[in-house]
């Protein structure tokens, strides 16, 4: 394994008052101008910070490293740009408060409205029939039962642009050419996107994409083959199941009758897709020590880390921009 490059970058999600993902802040492990063109000179993260706001402290941007962030596409964080970084949000925001920051939107949620909780239910029961490889007249019926779920569906199918002659408007015709693999993939993130009276959702569903897409991304990285980056998805995905629903994630998982693999990994941390999430949450919390150790266990540079990073949060804004269009 070649050594690991310093520095190691880590990227936060930003939320505006409105508790939408508003910009993304660029943290850096800095000591040497040289090996920031891991980032910098990454045609990807070019794409990112030309696309989206990637923001970065004062005190960085005044520098060497700053200056090589800066000619990529970031911006300086506004000096006027109010922060307000905390577990929980105050029940009015101070009138100066541009950004959010901080695992607020990871606080255990208010109770679900009635029509709520009988959609998250149904897109759950269906993960459930999708894991458990059911018929797919099964998956068929309870789609039936959710409008929005499955015009969302339909309605990904349709946009697809498989060369079809024709429009898709059967489930069963929809589902097979989604594919399994594609429709768990959906489904997982259709858990997560917006609904109404859930001020987490936005941020939510952004962190989940990120942390699932980066896994995926991180297993291929670290030689894993084709399943075993379906699973490092899946364990992205599943982690953060107990925070959307309130309740212990072993209490969530019991009805999915997931891999001991993967029950292992979400609920201890162990193995492979184990470490693979303890990296992720090091970086999430950029902390560098942690985020080094794991990326040495799993013999994945950082370089390639970095390349993980970037795609996911590319990845992660086109799912944002679909679920918004939806």
């Amino acid at each position: 394994m070649k050594p690991l490059p310093s520095p190691l970058a880590a990227i936060d999600l930003l939320a505006n008052r409105n508790k939408e993902l508003a910009a993304l802040m660029i943290h850096i492990a800095a000591v040497d101008e040289s090996s920031m063109a891991v980032m910098t000179e990454n045609e990807q993260f070019q794409q990112l910070a030309g696309r989206f706001p990637c923001l970065v402290a004062q005190n960085i941007a005044a520098g060497p490293i700053g200056a090589a962030l800066e000619a990529a596409g970031c911006q300086a964080f506004p000096a006027d740009g109010a922060l307000l970084a905390h577990d929980s949000l105050p029940p009015v925001l101070p009138a100066a408060t541009r950004y959010l920051a901080g695992r607020w939107y990871l606080a255990r949620p208010a109770k679900p409205s009635g029509s709520q909780a009988a959609s998250r239910a149904l897109a759950l029961q269906l993960v459930q029939l999708v894991v458990a490889d059911a018929d797919t007249h099964e998956i068929e019926a309870v789609l039936r039962r959710d409008p929005a779920l499955s015009y969302h569906l339909l309605r990904l199918v349709n946009s697809l642009g498989m060369g079809m002659s024709r429009q898709i408007t059967s489930f069963s015709q929809a589902i097979l050419i989604l594919g399994r693999a594609q429709l768990r993939r959906w489904l997982n993130l259709m858990l997560f996107s917006s609904r109404s009276g859930d001020d987490r959702s936005a941020m939510l569903l952004a962190r989940v994409a990120v942390r699932a897409r980066c896994m995926e991304l991180l297993a291929k990285a670290g030689g894993m083959d084709k399943s075993g980056q379906e699973l490092a998805f899946m364990a992205g995905m599943f982690s953060l199941l107990g925070i959307l629903f309130g309740m212990p994630l072993a209490e969530v998982l019991k009805p999915l009758k997931v891999s001991e693999t993967l029950l292992s990994a979400l609920l201890d941390h162990q193995g492979e897709l184990g470490m693979l999430l303890q990296l992720m949450e090091a970086s999430e919390r950029a902390d560098f020590t942690a985020l080094l150790a794991r990326l040495d266990e799993l013999h994945v540079p950082a370089d390639e880390y970095h390349a993980a990073l970037i795609e996911a949060h590319i990845w992660m804004l086109d799912v944002i921009s679909e679920s918004n269009r939806a």
